[in-house]
């Protein structure tokens, strides 16, 4: 953690602020394709020491792939929230063997603290934002702890909480968020596994586009939104590992926040 708060006041001493950073890298790659911003991110020395955090999920195969071809040992953080499908597990496995991912950290949730909160796995029917706290905001917030910069999945047509998203954004002046994906839409995703004959998540053909802990993941019907299995019923649409305005996203936000 010393080396990490070492490289962080070199990359302020040398670069500005995060948000004098953001400001700038938004402008550089304004008109840059999704590859291109990745591409050149990963080597931009704004950015410093960067992870991706995947879910191995619907669509991250589309990142994932991107990553194996420009830069395969990109060190890869999978949050293993001990309540996820057995098909995520048996998908992540398949991907990291057939991309050759050569740095993928599984982490999971502090066992001294679920015996704390959560010891009979139930804490997800009475509190959902303690359960996605203690598995998976706190675990990955530590994971992160060595890096400058993460590369999300997340994109402006997965709802209002994410409609003006840009390619990078401030994480409470801590970390640079990077979004290649941003401005894609469905169909660029789809093009991309098709065009690039990329397996998908074994769920999504059972009517998951959106996966996450399967007692809190539910299949969607025809018409309904992406993610309106996430969480079902439930006045929340984020897992909390995102911040916006220096807090944690959990509910619907309104106006321009995200």
């Amino acid at each position: 953690m010393q080396h990490n708060l070492a490289e962080a006041i070199s990359l302020r001493e040398e670069f500005g602020s995060v948000d004098d950073r953001v400001a700038r890298l938004n402008a550089r790659y304004a008109n840059h394709s999704a590859t291109s911003v990745l591409e050149l991110a990963l080597r931009d020395r704004e950015l410093g020491r960067i992870a991706l955090v995947s879910s191995f999920g619907a669509e991250s195969v589309v990142l994932l792939h991107m990553i194996s071809v420009m830069k395969p040992d990109t060190p890869v953080i999978f949050i293993d929230t001990e309540m996820l499908f057995e098909e995520t597990i048996q998908y992540q496995l398949e991907l990291i063997d057939k991309l050759d991912l050569r740095d993928v950290r599984r982490i999971s949730p502090s066992p001294a603290r679920v015996a704390a909160h959560d010891p009979d796995g139930l804490l997800h029917l009475s509190n959902k934002d303690a359960c996605c706290d203690l598995r998976k905001t706190v675990p990955l917030q530590q994971a992160l702890g060595n890096f400058d910069a993460w590369i999300t999945g997340r994109k402006r047509f997965q709802g209002s909480t994410r409609a003006s998203l840009d390619f990078f954004e401030n994480e409470d002046d801590t970390r640079i968020k990077i979004n290649p994906l941003a401005y894609w839409a469905p169909e660029d995703l789809k093009d991309y596994m098709i065009n690039n004959r990329l397996p998908r998540h074994p769920l999504v053909a059972k009517g998951y586009p959106s996966i996450g802990c399967a007692p809190c993941t539910s299949p969607v019907k025809e018409g309904e939104d992406p993610r309106a299995g996430r969480w079902r019923g439930e006045d929340k649409t984020e897992c909390g590992i995102h911040f916006v305005n220096g807090k944690i996203v959990r509910g619907p936000i309104t106006g321009d926040a995200s």
